[in-house]
């Protein structure tokens, strides 16, 4: 059965049987980045919950066409995230955030296209006008605001750690996927031993990021956009 969710701000978080996904965070100082972001994106975490892709995650709405595109509009926007990750890993705001052994997702993501459009996949693929949108506006953060990627980085990637790992397990039994990993290789993080003790880290290498005040409500507002680009996509 799917509860209602009231924690935690990823887009992946999924409460089944009455035990959420997303784990609690330790609480803090309302001044901790972390906080801020869980209490000021409520609203659009509560929109999120009610959305066709969440209704869905118990697997009856999933199809294989589904699991393709949504697989297709998270590569381009993985690719983009990446891109300008690795273009700011050097920018104070943003370095301490930078993990691409651990969280980066594009290379994972090519081999799930190629298992479920072969190898000549990336003359298949189409990005979406929902999907372009998103990508536009992570490039525009990238290159003119590098700390507003803080909210791209951490709505998306501690999302995967969280409730991506229960829609991995709901992907391969309604899709009748292979039991090793082909087409949910997007879940699997070879490089992090613990999830929750990563996500631990994360939050603490954000909350000690040197930031002011107001560059921290606007990081909770770009968040905010990011939950709406995200229902824009509808992906699984």
């Amino acid at each position: 059965m799917l509860y209602r969710c009231s924690c935690a701000v990823f887009i992946e978080c999924v409460c089944v049987h009455g035990h959420c996904s997303a784990d609690h965070a330790v609480s803090r100082s309302p001044s901790d980045l972390s906080e801020l972001l869980k209490a000021g994106t409520v609203d659009a975490h509560d929109k999120a919950e009610n959305t066709q892709f969440v209704l869905n995650s118990q697997g009856s709405g999933w199809s294989l066409l589904s699991r393709q595109l949504g697989t297709v509009a998270l590569y381009f926007t993985y690719s983009a995230l990446e891109e300008e990750m690795d273009g700011n890993r050097d920018q104070p705001q943003f370095a301490p955030l930078y993990f691409p052994e651990e969280l980066h997702r594009r290379e994972a993501l090519a081999k799930d296209l190629e298992f479920f459009y072969g190898e000549n996949w990336q003359a298949v693929v189409q990005l979406s006008e929902a999907t372009r949108k998103y990508v536009d506006r992570i490039h525009e953060v990238g290159r003119s605001e590098p700390e507003l990627l803080v909210a791209h980085a951490y709505t998306r990637y501690m999302g995967d750690l969280s409730g991506g790992q229960v829609l991995k397990k709901v992907a391969q039994r309604a899709l009748k996927l292979p039991s090793t990993g082909e087409g949910v290789q997007f879940y699997t993080f070879d490089n992090i031993s613990s999830a929750k003790e990563f996500k631990q880290l994360y939050r603490s290498r954000m909350n000690d990021l040197d930031l002011d005040q107001e560059t921290k409500l606007r990081i909770v507002e770009e968040a905010n956009r990011a939950f709406g680009f995200n229902m824009e996509v509808g992906w699984h």
